[in-house]
């Protein structure tokens, strides 16, 4: 058999334009059967599109798609199906009132008669077969449980079990990882180890190179669009994957000079906070940050950091306890108030909290000043205004949409939205600025980028909380760190008092402060 007869997918020469850029430039790759194939590149590189036509979710301009050594249109989902491809998606497309199983056997529905006649589908069956087969590739879920009520992680499950259910042969993970924790991470790529096993083909859109390294065969690099090389993945260093990723030398540490400590900025002072459930997920949490100090909150997912974050922003009451902002309590005050007064925030959620997706790129880039000059005249907005701020924040922060300024967020990549947010809420200058999970979702390139960014605002005298599951992030940026375990403030020490181990005991809940 010739190797070429192997290729279960080939591209040729695909070149796909959106209004402004082009998205794909002439672009071609092979994927053998059974091999885990990644595409790497940075944020807006043309990943996704690629494999949205894959997927049928977009048409080439040019070039051919061969699947199995025939030549295919692809134009929809559905085909897509039929040729045993599935995707999941990096924004999940699930119905949130659906159930597990409903959502799995949505559109080919297990069908039955009763007496003979009258159809109805068979739920019963249905969620015996998806427990089943959630079982057989260790991606346990609850049938009948609400997509709403589901976890990320789980969401996640649903979608593999979709494309499983439907008996996929030619998985496509879109960021599978941007929303998930460091363990969760571990166990979905366990779970693509597994898939590849069983004699599934596997590609994993990323820019993670460690994962890269982890359980790809091959990698495709592209950047702006463009095909730059395909690589053997155990003979390629990851710094030679970010080099050619980003056309640069990537300097994989950050400069972070002495600090230099002001007055007190935050004060947090014996904080209570319950979930809808009346469950205190936050317990007697206290803690401050000074002008010119990074505090960062390390803690595995669910142990209540978001929610100290969202007290703090005022997007969540409080049971008791107090927060003052340089001073002023501002404990019940609003959440615009809180701005005003010289708070930023970088929300972990991007697409529900940091933006309104159907807005454009400008008019998002405003929301925090659109009502004052320049932006606005009493009840007249200046869209030049809007226009030629957002082309500063564009160049400044190297922010990519094929619209430019004018260009609606939704069609941006995800990564490009986070870039968006950061732009926004840095350029406000505030006196604290909040960031949860700021480089989830972001390329190599970018992530050291905003963590350049933090130290700087810190170098200015800004304060600066960080909330994040990347333990290198907090031990590369913070000055002091806090960790907390099942709602409660385990332990603060300055950054240099303390080893990445012990701070992962505490995470864990070995350790406690003594």
């Amino acid at each position: 058999m010739s190797d070429e007869t192997d290729y279960i997918v080939e591209m040729k020469h695909i070149t796909k334009r959106f209004p402004g850029v082009v998205a794909n430039d002439d672009v071609s790759i092979s994927i053998r059967k059974g091999e885990v194939f990644a595409i790497l590149g940075e944020n807006g590189a043309g990943k996704s599109t690629l494999m949205s036509m894959l997927f049928g979710m977009y048409e080439p301009d040019a070039g051919e798609i061969w699947v199995r050594g025939e030549k295919v249109r692809i134009d929809s989902p559905n085909e897509a199906v039929k040729l045993d491809i599935g995707m999941v998606h990096q924004h999940f497309k699930l119905v949130e009132n659906y159930t597990v199983t409903e959502s799995i056997v949505l559109g080919i529905e297990p069908i039955r008669k009763l007496f003979g006649i009258l159809p109805y589908v068979d739920i019963r069956n249905a969620n015996k077969a998806v427990r089943d087969l959630s079982l057989r590739y260790g991606l346990e879920v609850e049938p009948t449980k609400k997509i709403e009520d589901l976890k990320v992680y789980a969401r996640q499950r649903v979608e593999i079990l979709k494309m499983l259910y439907r008996e996929a042969e030619i998985l496509i993970f879109d960021e599978p990882t941007a929303v998930l924790t460091p363990q969760e991470i571990d166990y979905l790529l366990e779970i693509i180890e597994k898939l590849k096993a069983s004699g599934k083909t596997i590609i994993l859109i990323t820019h993670k190179l460690e994962e890269i390294k982890r359980v790809a065969d091959r990698c495709a690099i592209l950047n702006r669009g463009r095909l730059i090389s395909v690589l053997d993945v155990e003979t390629t260093s990851t710094a030679e994957m970010a080099r050619l990723m980003v056309g640069r030398d990537v300097l994989m540490e950050v400069d972070k000079p002495p600090a230099s400590y002001g007055d007190t900025v935050l004060q947090v002072d014996n904080l209570f906070v319950t979930d809808a459930n009346g469950f205190e997920v936050v317990r007697d949490v206290s803690f401050s940050v000074r002008a010119g100090e990074i505090f960062a909150i390390a803690g595995v997912s669910g142990n209540g950091q978001g929610e100290v974050a969202d007290a703090i922003t005022g997007m969540l009451p409080i049971k008791r306890g107090t927060i003052r902002l340089n001073g002023n309590d501002v404990t019940h005050a609003s959440v615009k108030a809180r701005i005003d007064d010289g708070m930023s925030y970088i929300p972990e959620d991007r697409q529900t909290t940091g933006l309104i997706l159907d807005l454009t790129l400008a008019e998002n880039l405003a929301l925090r000043s659109y009502n004052r000059p320049p932006f606005s005249s009493g009840a007249v907005l200046n869209r030049d205004a809007f226009l030629s701020y957002a082309d500063t924040l564009i160049d400044g922060y190297d922010i990519r949409s094929g619209g430019g300024a004018a260009g609606p967020v939704r069609a941006m990549s995800g990564g490009n939205q986070q870039k968006a947010i950061i732009a926004r809420e840095i350029d406000r200058e505030s006196d604290l600025m909040i960031f949860v999970q700021p480089t989830r979702g972001l390329d190599i390139g970018a992530t050291l980028g905003i963590r350049e960014r933090m130290i700087e605002e810190r170098n200015r005298g800004r304060a600066i909380l960080l909330i994040s599951l990347e333990l290198d992030e907090i031990m590369t940026t913070a000055d002091t760190i806090g960790v907390m375990y099942n709602g409660e403030m385990l332990n603060i020490t300055p950054a240099e008092d303390i080893t990445p181990e012990e701070v992962g005991e505490y995470m864990m809940g070995v350790k406690r402060h003594e």
